[in-house]
């Protein structure tokens, strides 16, 4: 056993020389990260897209008209940038991005709403920016909603009606929204925590893949088992524990700069962040392995952990929910470790259930981490047998 740990320490020692001399992991390992996670935080730093441009074409041009075009340059997600004298004017804008949206207000309008002729107005907007053409029909819609009711608001009141009996009318039904655990509709607290563990997920299947690659690339492959006396889980395990404690010091830092810092909402304990961030690590490690392990080749082997990582973020079912895909789809999610990464995050941290809750995805995360065990062998004879062919 002592012979074993004083192998394992070596080889560590080995691996942290390597670190030191080699920029890719410095800049893999650390830089890029860091970069990712502030670059994703500050963008969405708003938590929701504001004043977006949005246009109006104001053909009745009366108080009333002007009052509504008001009212949607006063909501927080839009700001009228032009206004146009007709709707292919407005429409060719749209086609040159110069803005999201238009609001198209006819001549007559005011006259039509006075006289209960029940007039019509339009707005039209972009779905080319899936986010920007969904927030800016919300407050189009309601502009158009807050427009008619004004009115009615008004003649009613001066029929006699009281306040009361005038909001009755025109909201028989009243709503009562609950947001649960992202009250304010932050794409930052939802996309940024999926998206930024993707990114790192991306970084350590590479790494683990190129660690191992090189060691065949530079003809050190025989070296580095020899001091493990050929046994290839001592020699996996004082190669890739620098590696682990490393990843974990960024996830942790990710992790207590964003629920801690930046407060995002977590109902769950820290010491659920705390193994969620293990769990993370060490299923990435495993099957940056396992791809090497599958395909003994530097190219091949990193080419199989990009497009699994890339495939992640469409498979983790954050932007696109997985049971709204096909059933082959649905059955495929199942093998991308960002999948279970996510689900863990959302029903333990997010919504702060227990633990049991979400104990298949975390059983699959452990599946991820014995991954290596099914190829260890193979590893071992291509570090003994293998030429390297670029």
């Amino acid at each position: 056993m002592g012979v074993r740990l004083r192998q394992i320490y070596d080889i560590m020692m080995r691996e942290l020389l390597i670190l030191r001399q080699n920029h890719i992991y410095r800049f893999c390992m650390v830089l890029f990260p860091l970069l990712v996670m502030f670059f994703f935080t500050s963008l969405m730093d708003d938590g929701l897209p504001t004043s977006m441009p949005v246009g109006i074409v104001d053909l009745d041009n009366t108080s009333t008209s002007r009052s509504l075009s008001q009212r949607l340059d006063g909501f927080q997600m839009s700001r009228i940038v032009a206004h146009y004298p007709s709707v292919a004017e407005a429409r060719r804008a749209i086609q040159r991005n110069e803005i999201y949206g238009f609001l198209y207000i006819p001549k007559g309008t005011t006259e039509k709403l006075l006289s209960s002729r029940q007039p019509k107005i339009s707005y039209y907007y972009s779905y080319t920016t899936l986010a920007a053409g969904a927030l800016l029909m919300k407050d189009l819609k309601t502009i158009s909603t807050l427009g008619s009711a004004a009115v009615g608001q008004a003649t009613m009141r001066a029929k006699g009606f009281t306040d009361k009996q005038i909001m009755t009318f025109l909201q028989p039904v009243t709503l009562d929204l609950h947001q649960i655990a992202n009250p304010w509709t932050s794409y930052n607290s939802y996309l940024t925590t999926m998206i930024v563990p993707g990114m790192i997920m991306l970084f350590i299947f590479l790494i683990s893949a190129y660690s191992l690659g090189t060691e065949l690339k530079f003809s050190s492959s025989k070296r580095w088992l020899e001091m493990a006396d050929n046994h290839i889980m001592t020699a996996l395990l004082g190669k890739f524990l620098p590696q682990t404690l490393i990843w974990l010091a960024i996830v942790y830092g990710y992790e207590y700069y964003v629920f801690y810092v930046l407060e995002f909402p977590h109902l769950g304990s820290p010491w659920m962040l705390v193994l969620l961030g293990l769990m993370h690590v060490l299923a990435c490690q495993g099957f940056g392995i396992f791809a090497f392990g599958l395909l003994p080749s530097l190219r091949m082997s990193l080419s199989i952990c990009s497009l699994w990582a890339v495939l992640s973020i469409s498979m983790a079912g954050s932007a696109f929910p997985v049971m709204g895909m096909d059933g082959p789809l649905q059955s495929l999610s199942w093998l991308f470790p960002l999948r279970h990464y996510y689900m863990i995050y959302q029903i333990c941290v997010f919504n702060g259930f227990p633990l049991i809750e979400a104990w298949f995805h975390l059983a699959a995360l452990a599946a991820f981490m014995l991954l290596p065990w099914l190829v260890v062998g193979k590893i071992k004879n291509a570090m003994l047998t293998y030429v390297y062919i670029p």
